[in-house]
């Protein structure tokens, strides 16, 4: 400012007026949001991710920021001067993307047997949801199990729910299609005290034993005590044959009368063709309208599924009922249904065994090895003697299902399983769906795989870039992601991931876990 000679005391005091008020001016200038940081959090930090283009798994267009982080929080997200702090660990993240780790919402595997989980880890998965299926860990105070799996330290962060199956066992109903009201009111203090343990939901398995034998009101009793805990009911429902699925999905939305459901690994097997997915997606928005609770699906992108070779076989062949007995007593009958049922599964080519001893042969070779019928085959293996891949599904089906903004993605898959699912789901999704098909946008495949999972389980501060959130977080070039696993080598981990940050630390790196960072998280 040019200062003019004064002419009168009257000019002079206006001048140093002036120069007060606009020295005052420039002092009350607004700090930055990065300055405000640096005075309510000081200087010190743990790990900074640098220059990468930021997918917050929230809002769809990236952009250029820094990823402040100190312990297992986000501190800060934006442009942040370097000299003006001091950090342990920073990660150069030029070229690439920076978004929230990825929630598989149905997935499997023993903390406390292989707690590394790389094989989530390798695509980018940050939490799995455990207890699937109406199978959980059999504890009568699921505390106990969580507090050994927190000794351990998982590799990835683990959300569980109490299995329906597993309450049915611990509260001694075990098979009972009709349970007595004593043994109803036993589940429903088993529920309570691991919903208050932590538990975010019960999921319920009805094609398998002993879910198969619940009905509404016993269903209906659960459901009320998990919607009075805000949690949530996924289920693998009662069949998932093309005409049986509305019915089944039906099923569960009459427990969605007491709370939050979503349907597991939404399918139709049989099925065929868009229209029928259309139909499927007309029935799950009809009822997220009508309801004042949420209704959601996960999917798996693959068209095999995945389970014990005992979804081939009568109910009456399977526990309780003792199955040597029905060998003897009505094997032919046996024999016939085995027969017609795996020829309406698109024949014993398309059953692939996943376990010892035929693991990677299917039904047909085996049985060409044997010089036998394939029933037979299956009549000596029994309804727990393996596991397998079932080619069953359509691809235009399953795709158009995928699509939908309620959708989200699932692995189903586990360290051990024999199927490219638990290794190759998440890098599947951004390699094939994003890159290759252009189905949906990156964006859009984050928030699926991100902040939607993170809605629908109600997860506090994860599935989200934003400050207060918890760290878990990926970088990396979606153009070098990679699902290698295959049916014939379902255990090839997927390539692409640079860095995969769990609860504010390095957990993979560069295709090797670095350290175990996960921990069970209590809603």
């Amino acid at each position: 400012m040019k200062i003019e000679q004064p002419t009168n005391a009257f000019q002079f005091l206006n001048q140093i007026c002036l120069l007060v008020l606009t020295s005052l001016a420039f002092s009350c200038t607004s700090p930055t949001p990065f300055q405000e940081l640096l005075e309510t959090q000081g200087r010190q930090y743990d790990l900074l991710v640098r220059n990468g283009q930021v997918l917050d798994g929230l809002d769809s267009i990236p952009r250029l920021a820094d990823v402040l982080i100190r312990n297992d929080s986000i501190l800060f997200l934006g442009e942040v001067d370097t000299a003006s702090i001091v950090v342990e660990s920073i990660i150069d993240a030029s070229g690439k993307y920076v978004t929230p780790g990825f929630i598989d919402t149905h997935a499997h595997g023993n903390p406390l047997e292989g707690p590394n989980f790389e094989n989530f880890l390798a695509m980018g998965v940050t939490t799995i949801c455990l207890g699937q299926d109406g199978d959980s860990p059999e504890y009568g105070d699921i505390r106990q199990w969580m507090d050994k799996v927190d000794s351990i330290g998982p590799g990835v962060n683990i959300a569980l729910f109490a299995g329906h199956g597993t309450l049915r066992q611990l509260s001694g109903v075990g098979y009972k299609p009709e349970p007595e009201p004593a043994e109803i009111t036993k589940m429903e203090t088993l529920l309570t005290g691991a919903m208050d343990a932590g538990c975010f939901g019960m999921t319920t398995g009805l094609e398998y034993t002993p879910g198969t034998y619940a009905g509404d009101e016993e269903l209906a009793a659960l459901a009320k005590i998990v919607g009075s805990k805000n949690g949530l009911i996924m289920s693998h429902v009662r069949n998932e044959d093309n005409d049986a699925i509305e019915a089944s999905i039906q099923e569960l939305l009459r427990q969605g009368q007491y709370c939050n459901v979503q349907v597991s690994h939404l399918k139709v097997v049989y099925g065929k063709g868009e229209e029928r997915a259309e139909e499927i997606l007309h029935l799950l928005e009809e009822a997220r309208k009508n309801s004042k609770f949420t209704v959601t699906a996960d999917i798996y992108p693959y068209t095999a599924s995945y389970t014990g070779i005992g979804i081939v076989f009568p109910q009456w062949a399977k526990p309780p009922n003792d199955y040597e007995l029905v060998k003897r007593e009505r094997r032919e009958e046996l024999l016939e249904f085995l027969r017609q049922k795996i020829t309406a599964r698109n024949g014993p080519e398309a059953t692939l065994f996943g376990t010892r001893p035929y693991a990677g042969k299917t039904l047909a070779q085996v049985a060409a090895e044997q010089g036998r019928p394939f029933e037979e085959t299956l009549l000596d293996i029994g309804p727990g003697g393996a596991s397998g891949a079932y080619f069953v599904m359509d691809e235009a089906l399953q795709g158009r299902l995928l699509e939908d903004p309620h959708v989200m993605i699932c692995s189903d898959g586990s360290p051990t399983m024999h199927h490219p699912r638990g290794y190759g789901s998440f890098a599947k999704i951004i390699e094939q769906y994003v890159q290759e098909e252009q189905r949906f946008s990156l964006a859009e495949a984050v928030r699926k795989m991100t902040s939607l999972p993170a809605q629908a389980l109600g997860l506090q501060n994860r599935g989200a870039l934003q400050a207060g959130y918890h760290a878990d977080l990926l970088v990396f070039d979606p153009k070098k992601i990679k699902a290698r696993a295959t049916f014939s080598e379902p255990h090839l981990l997927a390539e692409g991931m640079d860095w995969v940050v769990v609860n504010g630390k390095v957990a993979f790196q560069a295709g090797k876990l670095k350290e175990r960072q996960g921990k069970v998280l209590r809603k």
